[in-house]
This record gives C-alpha cells, sequence and structure tokens, in this order.
C-alpha cells in the first residue's frame, strides 16, 4: 500500500498567482509518493534546514533556508536549493545566523521562496535535525499566503539515532550528545558552516549518510524502517 501524503488543499486562493500554480504542481507530485517498502537507495531524501528571526512559529519569519538531496544514498551537490527571504527587522537570532537586515534587502518575498521550495521538494522525503521546526515555519508560511501545508513524509535525524541505539547499534561506541554539533563530534564531522541553513542542511546530511549505513547493517533498509518511531525516552 503506498504512503500517500495528505495535503491540505488551500482554503483560500495562494497570494501570488504563481503559487496557486506551483501548489497545483505540488500536489500532482505528493499525490502518491513513497511506499514503505521502498529500498532506502531509491528514496531522493531533501535535507532542509531554516534559519528564522525566532523560536515562536506564530511570530517569527523565515531567513534563509538551504536544503540539499541525497540520492542512491550519496550526497548530490547538484539537487539543492537556497534561498535568502526580506526580513523588517534584525532580532536577537541574528548572533546565532549572522544574517543582518541589510544583507536581507536583496532577498525574496515569501511567496517567491515557497514557489521555489515547492518546485524543488516535489515528492522528496524531507530530513532534518529537530525537523519539525523547520517544517512548523514552512507550513506557518503558507498558511499565511495559500492556506496550504507541506504533505511530504519527513525524518528527523536525531529520532533516527534513537531508533538505531535502541537496535543496540552504538553499544560499542555510545552517542553522549543527541544534538547535531553532538552527532557531528561523534562521527568525525568537522562543522564547517555551522548556523547557516545551507551549511546546517550539508551536515545534516553526512549525518544521515552515517546513519542510513549503520540502519542498514541492521536490517533497516527500507523506507518503512527508517520511519518507524523510537521509543520513549527513559
Amino acid at each position: 500500500m503506498p504512503m500517500t501524503a495528505v495535503i491540505d488543499q488551500p482554503p483560500v486562493a495562494p497570494s501570488d498567482p504563481r503559487l496557486a500554480a506551483g501548489l497545483a504542481d505540488y500536489h500532482a507530485a505528493c499525490a502518491s509518493t513513497w511506499h514503505g517498502d521502498t529500498p532506502v537507495a531509491a528514496v531522493r531524501f531533501v535535507v532542509l534546514d531554516c534559519e528564522a528571526t525566532g523560536l515562536d512559529v506564530r511570530r517569527h519569519r523565515i531567513v534563509s533556508i538551504g536544503a540539499v538531496a541525497i540520492s542512491e544514498c550519496r550526497i548530490d551537490l547538484g539537487d539543492s536549493f537556497e534561498a535568502l527571504l526580506k526580513v523588517r527587522h534584525n532580532t536577537a537570532a541574528t548572533l546565532v545566523h549572522g544574517i543582518t537586515r541589510n544583507e536581507t534587502r536583496i532577498g525574496l518575498s515569501e511567496p517567491e521562496a515557497l514557489i521555489g521550495l515547492l518546485a524543488y521538494l516535489r515528492d522528496g522525503v524531507i530530513v532534518g535535525h529537530h525537523i519539525r521546526y523547520d517544517l512548523s515555519l514552512i507550513d506557518a508560511a503558507l498558511q499565511r499566503h495559500a492556506g496550504a501545508r507541506l504533505g511530504n513524509l519527513a525524518l528527523d535525524t536525531g529520532d533516527l539515532t534513537r531508533l538505531l541505539m535502541a537496535d543496540g547499534a552504538f553499544v560499542e561506541r555510545p552517542v553522549a550528545d543527541l544534538s547535531l554539533d553532538g552527532l557531528c563530534s561523534h562521527f568525525r564531522i568537522v562543522p564547517y558552516d555551522r548556523h547557516t541553513a545551507a551549511g546546517d542542511a550539508f551536515l545534516t546530511a553526512q549525518v544521515l549518510l552515517r546513519l542510513l549505513r549503520i540502519a542498514a547493517r541492521h536490517g533497516r533498509d527500507r523506507l518503512a524502517g527508517l520511519l518507524q518511531p523510537p521509543p520513549p525516552a527513559a
């Protein structure tokens, strides 16, 4: 049985006519997506990260989006996406992502960024570290401009790590820190360009590759095996 993405149809007219067309194409791409028994190597994963003006998705806005795809269990740098958005004000988050208001003046409007992102995503399985936050930011933007939400399957690298820990994958060398920095340290990945959307997406993609190899050794070589919820935290 196909794992079909559930997508909210927009109850209001999109604020940009091009966004309406982009949503139609996106709906078509996601109408019937990956099966649970799809081999992991056949799946297109889209590793995504957003930088924002703050942590409250109801009030704060996306500043930048970065994404890179993994196909055939390899990072495909030619299949990537990056967008800088206009923001109206500086916030304390500037100290984290380093993007100032002046830099965003040449950025895209939210509808323009969403149009590009939807065309890039298609039915890719979205991956990220604490990905629910990033998805909530994007969903909030889609709600504002089109009354819609993303419908892609999603995978959190933190959840996958905990699932593999329950499989006994890290008995010989336990994972001490489940943060992105902690996983980079565990897998000896140099955290270059940290706290930028594109940089964090690329780091998370490298973490995912390590996790996919470990998952395959533990019999999780099908998509459903990766999407299984991890056991509750002790």
